[in-house]
């Protein structure tokens, strides 16, 4: 018999229906950015004043540059350490769509923003000490951790560092603004959830696998490092934030979703602030249910797609009961 040079997928023999059933998801949210009719937004932007314009351009370049990290650097990396063939195949799905995501940031900035400001923008992604340090932190894991490392840090980055960004569309969604940028971050979000709830899944299997001294090890390091990049959070929120005064609630915001994080990860939440603690308006923006939006003026985030739901917090332990 001839030797096996490369194996071929087989979808007909699942090894872990997690991998399947993710895939299934993943498939069915598939969405894209031209579909958006961000232009009908034009007239809350131009309502909005030139402090709120700069906060909202910021935030959405800092999305734009930790989607960038998470499509280049960050899949490529736990691609390195799969269980199974299915799940590489699932972070190729998940790879494509934080592309998706990053570019769709560029198409709000082209509906929105001048060229100038455009260039401004980006200037201001490249140089701003606290994005450019939290990229830092998260890609020095991806090159140098262990894979369960790399697992924690993809974790931190899709169920934490980005709601310091998600913030601001769904607080102006929640006063009637800007309905068609808050969508896209809406499809992001719905995206985001299934992809730090897997990734966190397949870590709680090889920590699952440790040593109870080794597992010790790595709760420590994991904490320490949210700790660290928590207070650089507070840091880069303040600088968004301070001069329109969300400061106090989007760190609230981001407490939370720490604690979501924690718990796809299998481990216990370390801050108090739960879902009643968030501003109401953020909360039910932050539903992913889809838009009624016209079938032939708009197109909304349930375009061709099966219902899909809300994250619940028993969603964060899937499979491992």
């Amino acid at each position: 018999m001839a030797k096996t040079y490369y194996a071929a997928i087989n979808w007909n023999e699942i090894e872990d229906i997690i991998d399947k059933s993710t895939w299934e998801k993943l498939t069915e949210q598939f969405w894209l950015d031209t579909r958006i009719p961000l232009s009908n937004d034009l007239d809350d932007w131009r309502s909005l004043s030139d402090a709120e314009k700069e906060m909202v351009s910021h935030v959405l370049g800092g999305l734009t540059l930790l989607d960038t990290v998470q499509s280049e650097s960050g899949m490529a990396q736990l691609k390195d350490a799969v269980r199974t063939p299915h799940e590489e195949a699932v972070l190729n799905n998940i790879a494509f769509m934080e592309s998706v995501h990053a570019k769709s940031y560029s198409s709000i900035f082209s509906t929105l923003n001048t060229k100038a400001e455009i260039e401004k923008i980006f200037e201001w992604v490249d140089t701003n000490p606290y994005l450019q340090k939290k990229a830092e932190i998260i890609n020095e894991v991806y090159k140098n951790g262990s894979d369960l490392q790399k697992k924690v840090a993809s974790v931190y980055l899709e169920t934490f560092l980005f709601y310091s960004g998600f913030y601001t569309p769904l607080h102006y969604l929640g006063n009637n603004k800007l309905p068609n940028v808050a969508e896209i971050i809406k499809l992001i979000i719905r995206d985001e959830s299934v992809h730090g709830t897997y990734i966190g899944y397949k870590f709680q299997l090889g920590f699952n696998e440790l040593p109870e001294t080794e597992q010790e090890s790595l709760k420590e390091w994991l904490y320490n490092l949210l700790f660290e990049l928590y207070e650089n959070e507070e840091k880069y929120t303040a600088e968004l934030y301070d001069h329109i005064g969300w400061t106090e609630e989007v760190n609230t915001f981001l407490r939370y979703n720490a604690n979501k994080a924690l718990m796809n990860l299998g481990q216990d939440p370390l801050f108090p602030d739960t879902a009643d603690d968030v501003n109401p308006i953020v909360m039910n923006g932050i539903s992913t249910g889809t838009s009624n939006h016209d079938f032939f003026s708009q197109v909304g985030n349930g375009y061709l797609l099966g219902t899909v739901e809300a994250m619940q917090d028993s969603d964060y332990l899937i499979g491992l009961d």
